[in-house]
């Protein structure tokens, strides 16, 4: 006899909700620094190879820091890094605001103040990534993904224009800001890491096999990623074996093969760090193109706003699309349309018909990310998945670093045009490489990605 089991509402889960909180009030804080000081280095230099600079070097830093924030996710207890993530925040965002207010933001400050912004997210921002798979059952993390999807477009959405607003008042009001988002960030961390190790039936991936009820299940538990054997653990997830050394080297290089063992998982990689490269690269000469023609701060932060109302519209449709259609079949589609996007972008000078532009190119791209995102949080085992998320964010955004040099010495060199056809080549790259990619092609729709996931298994 079988037990039906309902499925988990993922918005009576307090410990979630509470984690969507701290990682929401975090994103805002880094969505308001992410826009106010790249511009704040143009105003300062009125230079945009200066202003790449300082935005390269940030994507540098984090890069590299993440590999450590990885290990430390599964080393120690991610709620509690999520919380000293939070106070340094507060720290570094009050060093903003008192440097902004004392009109002491120069481009050595920038720049080392970006530096540390960039490696505290680093640090710390992985652990709450993958904290997530504590706190959210498997059969829920398409709907979790998808939904913390719309809310990064929510932010997007909020984001250019409260700073477009609050920069134009000074620079000391966006750290400000800043400040009390991660106030609001810690408070809510701490409460969550209050709560303890243990997690209940219903949130976690600690749970028993109450979530599958019934002889016919029994394999699936069994070979569920992330999906415990035994009714308890003998220690906290990301925790070591006692008495092991800790090797950091060691234990990323684990990782490293593990990710590189799966094609599912592994071949993606390469794409993702090609399109991100020239999407990104692309936005970022758009933005520079239009301050250094005299736009100002508020009518970019719209620019950023009309994209987010896309995405906010993408994360709304993104729960209908990922059940419906497979994640590799959205990765294709997706890539080929931003592709495209981005040849048009060259051409389009005008506020208006650059925000239709890029609100094409990035309709679909949270149905992308839930899509992927959830298959990585299912397939990944809990005790790598810290270490996973870092190497995978490394392998994805490796390249993320030359962004905003392409286009701060693209505008300096041959132009805003050409730099966006450059920009696009690089898109096109990737769709065409996703498009032979045969286990990207491969991958199913979100009731399948257990019992896909299970195929590569050493």
């Amino acid at each position: 006899m079988t037990t039906a089991i309902a499925p988990h509402r993922l918005w009576r889960n307090t410990r979630y909700l509470t984690w969507l909180v701290s990682d929401t009030s975090k994103g805002l804080a880094a969505a308001l620094s992410g826009f106010a000081i790249p511009l704040l280095a143009l105003i300062v230099t009125d230079d945009p190879a200066q202003a790449g600079i300082i935005a390269g070097a940030g994507l540098v830093a984090r890069l590299l820091t993440t590999l450590i924030g990885g290990v430390l996710a599964d080393r120690h207890r991610r709620v509690v890094l999520m919380l000293v993530g939070a106070l340094l925040g507060i720290a570094l965002a009050a060093a903003f605001t008192l440097l902004a207010a004392s009109d002491a933001l120069t481009f050595t400050a920038l720049f080392a103040i970006n530096l540390l912004l960039a490696a505290r997210s680093g640090l710390f921002d992985v652990a709450g990534e993958s904290a997530l798979k504590e706190i959210v059952p498997d059969d829920a993390m398409g709907r979790a993904q998808a939904a913390n999807q719309g809310r990064d477009a929510a932010l997007q959405l909020a984001g250019g224009p409260l700073g477009g607003v609050l920069l134009g008042v000074g620079g000391w009001l966006v750290g400000l800001v800043m400040t009390l988002c991660h106030l609001i960030s810690a408070g809510t961390a701490w409460v969550l890491a209050r709560g303890g190790s243990r997690t209940t039936r219903e949130n976690g991936d600690e749970q028993t096999d109450a979530r599958r009820v019934g002889p016919e299940h029994a394999e699936d538990a069994a070979g569920d990623p992330g999906f415990p054997t035994r009714p308890t653990r003998t220690r906290p997830t990301g925790a070591r074996p006692t008495g092991a050394r800790p090797n950091a080297l060691a234990e990323l290089g684990e990782a490293f093969r593990w990710l590189f063992s799966r094609p599912d998982l592994g071949g993606v990689l390469a794409i993702t760090t090609i399109v991100n490269l020239g999407f990104n690269a692309a936005i970022t000469t758009t933005i520079y193109a239009l301050q250094q023609a005299g736009h100002s701060e508020l009518l970019i932060g719209a620019l950023s706003a009309g994209v987010g109302a896309v995405m906010l519209v993408g994360a709304v449709i993104a729960p209908l699309l990922v059940p419906r259609i497979g994640a590799g079949i959205l990765t294709i589609t997706t890539l080929s349309v931003v592709a495209v996007a981005t040849v048009a972008l060259s051409w389009m000078v005008e506020p208006w018909a650059i925000i239709a532009v890029l609100g094409a190119a990035v309709l679909l791209v949270p149905a992308l990310n839930a899509g992927m995102m959830g298959y990585f949080m299912v397939a990944t085992p809990s005790r790598l998945l810290g270490r996973a998320n870092s190497a995978a964010g490394v392998l994805g955004m490796g390249a993320m670093p030359l962004g905003p040099l392409i286009a701060g010495f693209g505008l300096a060199w041959v132009g805003r045009q050409n730099t966006i056809l450059v920009c696009a080549a690089l898109c096109a790259v990737a769709a065409i490489l996703a498009i032979g990619n045969r286990a990207l092609r491969a991958l199913p729709v979100e009731a399948r990605w257990a019992g896909h996931a299970r195929r590569y298994e050493a």
